[in-house]
């Protein structure tokens, strides 16, 4: 199998029992996390454990947060560098560094930067990023490109250029990206245009994947769980849940979420049987007073 199971799953908490809360707790988990008043969150992933970890596009810091209990501190300061999409495996952090070019490792124990790569030297956004069996893939959202970092040994980055349907537009093209339910190929979503596409990881020939007319406007931060695929339209404040077919080239839209909480979500996560999304608040002047929250919502 090419890809990681464990990754595939994108913590979908299939150890816990339902509802999310672990043996022996007598309170629900919060369906409404705050976060530090000026965070700015953009991206969130969460491990099997319940812990989730949020990025602030402003500092680039990194918070965890315990969904049992809704606790959480900050891991890491940052450095100026944005943190945007991020996934978790084995303890370690893989961020997307926005118009910084780079994409990060943290140890999420003590917040310690492992490694920090240079993807690309000209004008970048390195949006969001999904793990495989053998690398982190990153999404740029002004080049035509992929970026394949791997996850074991002192390896660099490799550029893989997207050919095929995809036609990068003025604004913002590559974001969201996770892996088709087959594990043989990436699914990408291009926010100008609405659009998915189908990548083939070895060539970087992409093909559109056949929504059946539906297009995904404001389309952000995309979680894959077995054949459902879930694609966060921040403006609309909706996720949009999609049935894939077994080899990411056709998709449904089955039904849309939405939720009074929401302000301007942008990414989203899974523990147990709820979904876990970030108000960015992209339309709220950020101040150091401004709130931000999680969101749970069922699925």
């Amino acid at each position: 199998m090419l890809y990681r199971t464990l990754v595939i799953a994108l913590t979908a908490g299939l150890v816990l029992p339902i509802g999310g809360t672990a043996l022996g707790d007598t309170e629900p988990p919060p369906d409404t996390i705050p976060l530090p008043n000026g965070f700015q969150p953009e991206g969130i992933t969460a491990s099997p454990r319940g812990e989730a970890f949020l990025g602030s596009r402003s500092t680039g810091a990194i918070y965890r947060v315990d969904l049992r209990t809704g606790k959480g501190e900050v891991i890491s300061p940052g450095a100026g560098k944005p943190s945007l999409g991020m996934k978790t495996v084995d303890g370690r952090l893989y961020v997307a560094g926005g118009r910084s070019g780079t994409g990060r490792v943290y140890d999420t124990r003590t917040g310690a930067l492992l490694k920090s790569y240079d993807l690309n030297t000209i004008p970048s956004f390195i949006n969001d990023v999904v793990l495989t069996d053998d690398a982190a893939w990153f999404s740029d959202s002004t080049n035509p490109v992929l970026y394949k970092v791997p996850l074991e040994g002192d390896g660099e980055a490799v550029k893989v250029p997207l050919t095929g349907d995809i036609v990068f537009q003025p604004g913002f093209n590559g974001n969201g990206i996770a892996t088709s339910p087959d594990h043989k190929s990436l699914v990408l979503l291009q926010s100008n245009a609405g659009k998915l596409f189908k990548v083939d990881p070895a060539t970087g020939v992409t093909k559109a994947v056949d929504l059946h007319g539906e297009v995904l406007t404001s389309g952000d931060g995309v979680l894959r769980d077995g054949r459902t695929l879930y694609a966060v339209q921040n403006a609309l404040n909706t996720v949009a849940v999609i049935e894939l077919s077994r080899d990411g080239g056709e998709g449904k839209v089955t039904k849309k979420l939405t939720d009074k909480r929401f302000d301007v979500p942008t990414s989203v996560t899974r523990w147990g049987k709820r979904l876990y999304l970030p108000n960015a608040r992209f339309s709220t002047p950020p101040g150091p007073d401004t709130t931000y929250e999680v969101n749970a919502v069922q699925p």
